[in-house]
């Protein structure tokens, strides 16, 4: 449809695609934006611009006196002036009506029926159509013919700034998000991810006011139909380890946890594309193919086969893809309450075992923490760790009090009796620049005897420094390095760096104290303070 009409947001373009087919699109982006090009996959490949990552400190959050009570106000929820989001708006519909055409995706978010909204984007760039028609749970020809008004609307005028003198703002990039108006606006960045999270906000603020948990994390499903969580911040292993060829995807990145079981946000899948490889990920390779977007990447201009280890333009090259394009994906997207949950976490200083199993309190604590550790890497020479904490697993994207998010899933937890993990995909033997990675092998086996409940059943030790119950056996992984000091050939430097960890651990912890339980409390790792920590909040 060439002629869709979007009076009621007040544009007036003429011509406006709505849910154009991908080959559509292709066309529009091929002849309109000159950066976007076709893989020798087939997949479309785009840039973003200046912009190649999300911009959380530039997300604002309309305080209205219908949420103002329900919403973790800091630096993840940034206040805004109604007022404001309204002029927002204003120039944001201003500069889309200047354009000659518009694309329109209309879908949904949420695979149980029973908790799905109803999601509009509004865009400029064929690319960013093509991405959220990815991205969205894509409706049939009827319920498009009944769609209706959307529940949210994502306007996004990121080829236009905005304007930073105006009150609450600080920059020239926008992502501001009204509750009661049912909007966001997307001004000053053209990076797709930011019309995904949006979404994925929206559900983190409606799901719990129903009972239903939204969590940051993949899923997956055994052909027996047992279920597992993966929690984790970039790097862990999120993606990769749900990707299991002996498994069933149910999605990689979003899902919700109701009383009837868990189901998918989202109708595709976003994956890193840093380093891809069709040995190590085969699942993701096979699905980069005409209908994804490879977004940032490099790629030979003759032959237009991509390197996914060029980092020119940022090491945050993407790639977004429908969920059936992976061959073992599950659809509709749903699966019973899980059977396992897993946090990964990659320990860079080298001290976090290889897995753990942890009670209801340590999986609150964990869960709120939200701890990996990354190589530095800024400065030549720097070799030493640094930690990164982001609540729940995506700090950025919660709306309500990391606590309401934990004591949900600790009711979950102890309702369905389901054991939680730690899995450290990180460094052994070592920090990073002493020890090595952990083995990928290693951690898939760990993955497998967890599935398979041998792990369950497996001795353990209890760390000294974190509590942690550490199984001292596990079916393809050598017993020394399950625990991590008996890797270590300097004792003394492990413990050391223990301790530091540990009082990381605790420092971020204070801001959460006052919330929490004196049992999730009594779970944070024992030793003593250590001066000149320094903490990093996931953005």
């Amino acid at each position: 449809m060439d002629s869709f009409n979007l009076g009621a947001s007040g544009i007036t373009v003429s011509r406006i695609l709505r849910n154009a087919a991908p080959a559509r699109l292709y066309e529009e982006a091929l002849r309109y934006e000159p950066d976007t090009a076709i893989a020798s996959t087939g997949a479309l490949v785009a840039l973003s611009g200046k912009k190649t990552g999300r911009s959380p400190k530039d997300k604002r959050v309309v305080e209205n006196e219908a949420s103002v009570n329900d919403i973790w106000w800091g630096s993840v929820n940034v206040k805004l002036p109604d007022s404001t989001f309204v002029i927002n708006r204003e120039r944001a519909v201003d500069y889309l009506n200047t354009r000659s055409h518009l694309y329109v995706v209309d879908g949904f978010a949420g695979w149980d029926p029973k908790y799905r909204i109803k999601v509009r984007i509004i865009c400029a760039r064929a690319y960013h159509a093509l991405f959220m028609w990815d991205m969205l749970i894509r409706p049939t020809a009827e319920e498009l013919a009944d769609f209706g008004t959307p529940d949210y609307t994502i306007i996004n005028a990121g080829g236009f700034s905005a304007n930073a003198q105006t009150a609450g703002m600080s920059s020239k990039t926008s992502i501001a998000l009204s509750f009661e108006r049912k909007e966001m606006v997307i001004l000053g960045t053209e990076y797709a991810g930011e019309m995904k999270k949006g979404v994925f906000t929206i559900m983190n603020y409606l799901m719990p006011k129903q009972g239903v948990l939204s969590m940051h994390c993949s899923a997956n499903e055994s052909k027996e139909g047992t279920t597992s969580l993966f929690f984790g911040l970039s790097g862990t292993g999120k993606t990769t380890l749900s990707a299991d060829p002996g498994r069933l995807l149910i999605g990689d990145d979003e899902h919700c946890w109701s009383d009837d079981g868990i189901f998918n946000i989202e109708g595709g899948c976003y994956a890193k594309m840093i380093n891809l490889s069709a040995e190590q990920e085969p699942e993701i390779w096979s699905a980069l193919k005409f209908g994804s977007v490879l977004e940032n990447v490099i790629y030979n201009p003759q032959t237009r086969v991509v390197d996914f280890a060029d980092t020119r333009i940022t090491d945050n090259t993407r790639g977004a893809y429908p969920i059936e394009f992976i061959e073992n994906a599950k659809l509709p997207c749903v699966g019973p309450h899980p059977t396992n949950v897993v946090f990964l976490t990659c320990d860079a200083f080298g001290v976090l075992p290889p897995v753990a199993r942890l009670n209801p309190a340590q999986a609150m604590y964990h869960f709120i923490s939200g701890y990996t550790a990354k190589v530095a890497g800024t400065e030549e020479g720097v070799t030493d760790p640094e930690a990164t904490f982001s609540a729940c697993f995506g700090a950025p994207f919660l709306v309500w009090h990391p606590t309401k998010y934990a004591e949900m899933l600790a009711e979950k937890l102890r309702h369905h009796n389901a054991p939680t993990w730690l899995v450290n995909t990180g460094w052994s033997g070592g920090g990073h620049g002493v020890g090595s990675r952990m083995k990928l092998k290693y951690t898939r086996a760990i993955i497998d005897a967890i599935h398979n409940g041998s792990l369950l059943h497996a001795p353990t030790e209890t760390d000294p420094v974190f509590g942690l119950e550490v199984p001292t056996i596990c079916e393809g992984v050598p017993s020394e390095i399950l625990i991590p000091r008996n890797t270590w050939s300097d004792k003394a430097a492990y413990d050391r760096q223990a301790n530091k960890v540990g009082a990381l651990f605790r420092k971020n912890f204070e801001k959460y104290a006052d919330k929490a339980s004196a049992e999730v409390l009594a779970a944070a790792p024992k030793g003593e303070a250590v001066e000149g920590l320094v903490l990093k909040e996931e953005g």
